[in-house]
């Protein structure tokens, strides 16, 4: 069967599935706006309880870590991560599940070697370089100001 390239393209661009790239766009969307639209009703119940609004921000950053850390230890999270994409990576709950997936994949090794070793294999280099650009931001702002 002889066909030239632009029949071929054709062909193939017939018989490929069609990208579902607007309705994953909206999910992650609509999910990474639901944890945040959680993470302000969290912090207002914060401010509420007294808590000034740095005070009211930490508490409410370590309350969605725990959540996302919970919700990963249950296996929830993953399930919310398969409807949602990429909407459940950019929060701090993704953070989170980065730690605490990979302690949960490992936990078979033992205690050291499994858990310890492996929770930090994802979010370990996002630490280092956060640090880092802290201390070189810090360094910069030391010099300039």
């Amino acid at each position: 069967m002889k066909m030239t390239n632009d029949e071929y393209r054709h062909y193939s661009d017939s018989h490929q599935p069609r990208s579902k790239c607007a309705l994953n766009a909206a999910k992650a969307f609509l999910v990474g706006g639901l944890i945040c639209c959680i993470g302000q009703v969290i912090l207002q119940l914060y401010l509420g309880a007294g808590l000034d609004k740095q005070a009211g921000a930490a508490a409410t950053s370590i309350t969605l870590v725990f959540l996302g850390a919970l919700l990963t230890g249950l296996g929830i999270y993953d399930r919310i991560a398969k409807f949602a994409g990429g909407g459940t990576l950019v929060p701090i709950t993704g953070f989170a599940n980065s730690m605490v997936a990979p302690a949960l994949e490992f936990k078979t090794e033992g205690l050291i070697t499994g858990t310890a070793a492996k929770m930090f294999i994802i979010a370990g280099p996002v630490i280092v370089y956060g640090i880092t650009a802290s201390v070189v931001y810090g360094l910069i702002l030391c010099i300039i100001g």
